[in-house]
């Protein structure tokens, strides 16, 4: 039976939530969350609590939304409260080096990729936007680089052809639950074995931006797919018909010798809507105009003419 030790964690977003939930199913004493603060979101610019939150709250537990984790205030309550790990799983600030330093068995991260592969803010929409076939987690010792802590263990899944960002996201933020348990009681029992990440192959997943989701229709079907595939269901990839942005959420790729010029709109099919790209056509099956619903594609052909030869971008 190992000892558990008292854990800080912080986290943000839903991707923590698997974790927060398996420690305190394990028993693990949690002294404490550490959260973003309420951000104002959507159309009325109400005050939204982030995910991690709401989650502590329903399982009992204290909740720390300090602006900035450097604060004089914060420091001292991390001292008070005197955690022997931190676990940090997509909290959203960078940490100092005097709180990495601070709990005597390490400051542990979760990371959804193949360190040290898609260092950086979106590793799991870059793994699927640049066409990758297989990914994973990490679970790393943190230093003051980004995402250049040793590692401590990881572990591979496949990336399926169709699979999109949304459920990618599920399915790693569940690995990662699972493995940061193993990992921590390897840490706790001292058999740990940090690895060193191999400089040579380290590559970057920076934040995205709205031009990363402009989809440029000379681009080649798989590139296009992929892209659409990498930020579904959000951000989501867009183009423009008629002067308005229309999201694209789900499409398939057919090779074709294509002799439309790219962006233009065949017609429709059973499958869908298909656009020329540049060695196929890229079949769109779920879309969404500015200021309308999500709707299948055919559902959205029946309340929106589009006329011959119509351009998308």
């Amino acid at each position: 039976m190992i000892n558990k030790p008292s854990i800080l964690f912080m986290g943000t977003p839903d991707f923590a939530l698997p974790a927060l939930e398996i420690l305190h199913n394990n028993n693990y004493e949690i002294s404490a969350v550490v959260t973003q603060p309420d951000r104002p979101a959507g159309r009325g610019q109400k005050e939204i609590a982030p995910p991690v939150k709401l989650l502590a709250q329903k399982l009992g537990l204290p909740v720390l939304q300090p602006p900035k984790v450097k604060d004089q205030g914060f420091l001292e309550t991390l001292y008070s409260l005197n955690p022997a790990m931190i676990v940090v799983a997509a909290f959203g600030q960078i940490l100092p080096k005097i709180i990495i330093d601070f709990p005597k068995m390490g400051c542990l991260n979760i990371h959804p990729s193949l360190l040290p592969k898609y260092r950086g803010a979106a590793p799991l929409n870059w793994s699927i936007i640049r066409g990758e076939t297989k990914t994973g987690v990490t679970i790393m010792m943190m230093d003051e680089g980004m995402d250049s802590g040793d590692i401590l263990i990881q572990e591979e899944t496949p990336l399926e052809s169709t699979e999109t960002y949304g459920e990618l996201h599920d399915r790693l933020a569940n690995l990662g639950a699972k493995l940061l348990i193993k990992a921590i009681e390897q840490v706790v029992a001292g058999t740990a074995q940090r690895q060193k990440q191999d400089e040579s192959r380290i590559t970057f997943a920076p934040r995205l931006t709205r031009e990363t989701g402009k989809i440029n229709w000379q681009n080649t079907i798989c590139h296009i797919v992929n892209l659409i595939r990498g930020l579904s269901p959000t951000p989501a990839a867009y183009s423009s018909l008629d002067g308005q942005a229309l999201k694209i959420f789900t499409a398939e790729g057919q090779p074709a010798i294509v002799d439309l010029p790219p962006g233009t709109i065949a017609p429709s099919c059973p499958a869908g809507l298909p656009v020329a790209a540049a060695d196929g056509y890229v079949i769109l099956k779920d879309v969404q105009l500015a200021g309308k619903k999500r709707m299948h594609i055919h559902d959205f052909l029946h309340g929106y003419r589009i006329k011959d030869g119509s351009k998308l971008g």
